[in-house]
């Protein structure tokens, strides 16, 4: 995208950051011009509330990248549901982060609470390693597909995922706007030859609502018109196109708006 951009005369410097919540707070701020953030975050920071209370960022968005959904794995096959983790052994992810946010809001949906539970809040390396060794009974994993973290279970263990049950994943996506329903697809991974449905989080970039409106549409129409160059790099570099892009949970900066409506999608 960097190198595209170029011919354009717009200069992309990379950055490392502490992930989406500092992004939005650097983006809000004007620090940098462009940040990456899970949907869940941009939507809080857009509208000033938990973390952001009473400082909602200046964001708007560029465009969606692609949905993270809940990977549910275990190694036992009589846990079938949420509500079977009772008095099982979970890893929910690091404290505070998308993952394990996403986690307890499941678990708590399903009437079910951390007190009901052994709960580790182990690291993508740690969980698997943990699921492998069958010192935890099910791990909760959020992130695109396929996941090597997965994979690298299912490569030495038989694996079952668990699907989020419908009337949780309803009460979810009602409750939450940034979250939606979403599946892994069957033969994602290997030994699964089943549709599971899950609830999942998006990826969306967003700008500071400052942000010229033809560097914006720029930045969007040469991702977008160039996607195919990008689409072989990852598997899921292949949900990078218009259809998901236009799907922001904060709106649109007028730039993207420009371009979607050009496409058609708005």
């Amino acid at each position: 995208w960097t190198k595209l951009l170029k011919a354009e005369e717009i200069e992309v410097t990379a950055e490392s950051t502490a992930a989406s919540v500092e992004n939005c707070r650097l983006t809000g701020s004007g620090e940098i011009q462009i940040g990456m953030a899970m949907a869940s975050v941009s939507f809080k920071a857009y509208k000033g509330i938990v973390q952001f209370e009473g400082k909602p960022q200046s964001i708007l968005g560029l465009f969606s990248m692609y949905p993270a959904p809940q990977h549910i794995l275990t190694l036992d096959p009589d846990i079938k549901s949420i509500r079977d983790l009772k008095g099982k052994k979970v890893s929910v992810g690091a404290p505070g982060s998308g993952n394990e946010t996403i986690s307890r809001l499941i678990i708590e949906t399903a009437g079910l609470t951390y007190d009901d539970m052994t709960v580790s809040y182990y690291s993508q390396p740690e969980a698997a390693q943990a699921l492998k060794d069958r010192n935890v009974d099910v791990v909760f994993w959020n992130f695109a597909y396929p996941g090597s973290a997965v994979q690298e279970v299912t490569a030495v263990r038989d694996v079952y995922f668990i699907s989020v049950d419908d009337d949780i994943l309803k009460e979810l996506v009602a409750k939450y706007p940034y979250y939606q329903a979403g599946k892994i697809p069957a033969n994602t991974y290997k030994g699964q030859d089943y549709d599971v449905a899950t609830v999942q989080d998006g990826n969306d970039v967003v700008v500071n609502k400052d942000l010229d409106e033809n560097t914006a549409y720029l930045l969007v129409k040469t991702l977008f018109e160039n996607a195919k160059e990008i689409h072989d790099v990852h598997p899921v570099a292949k949900l990078l196109i218009p259809e998901i892009g236009v799907k922001t949970v904060t709106p649109l900066h007028p730039g993207a708006e420009k371009y979607f409506k050009e496409k058609g999608l708005l």
